[in-house]
């Protein structure tokens, strides 16, 4: 149909921060993975790294700086115990917080776990022209994350608008 935007696909890497998942169990990674590539973008590369927020803000740090990466879905750490670090590692590289994701997020996860989504700190911002989503572990909050905000987000062809036109903008100074 003529008018019609063409579809864009970005470069995303896949972030899980666990001190137990590895390659064969990572069943929330495995799911980004499979949600974005089905959607049309093209995997940058995916990491586990241990529930660590050094190891974590230095896997972040590496795609931030990566020009050929334009997004960061993260996994796992979004929680309240004392090994839940994402926040704190993601967080501090942001140039910008999009405040609305993690509201979003939670009231959406609300219609699922009720009051069990209080203990979701997920979260999203920019870092050096790169787009940060910071999901909970499970499979089913990833899925939400992934469904319901972030994948029309990344479409460049969401109306009225979406994330994924802004990209050009976000170096702007």
């Amino acid at each position: 149909m003529a008018g019609e935007r063409a579809f864009i696909p970005l470069r995303i890497a896949v972030l899980t921060s666990s001190d137990s998942r590895t390659e064969e169990n990572d069943t929330s990674g495995k799911l980004l993975v499979q949600r974005l590539t089905d959607a049309g973008h093209i995997l940058h590369d995916k990491r586990i790294v241990r529930d660590d927020i050094y190891l974590i803000r230095e896997a972040l740090s590496i795609w931030i700086a990566d020009p050929h990466c334009s997004v960061v879905l993260s996994t796992g750490g979004t929680g309240v115990t004392g090994r839940d670090g994402t926040p704190e590692a993601a967080a501090v590289l942001f140039d910008k917080t999009i405040d609305g994701f993690g509201e979003m997020f939670r009231v959406l996860s609300y219609e699922q776990i009720k009051t069990s989504t209080l203990q979701s700190r997920a979260l999203a911002g920019v870092a050096n022209g790169t787009y940060i989503f910071c999901l909970p572990g499970s499979p089913s909050a990833c899925a939400t994350g992934w469904d319901t905000l972030i994948s029309a987000q990344l479409d460049y062809r969401t109306r009225p608008c979406n994330l994924a036109e802004l990209m050009p903008r976000l170096l702007e100074r």
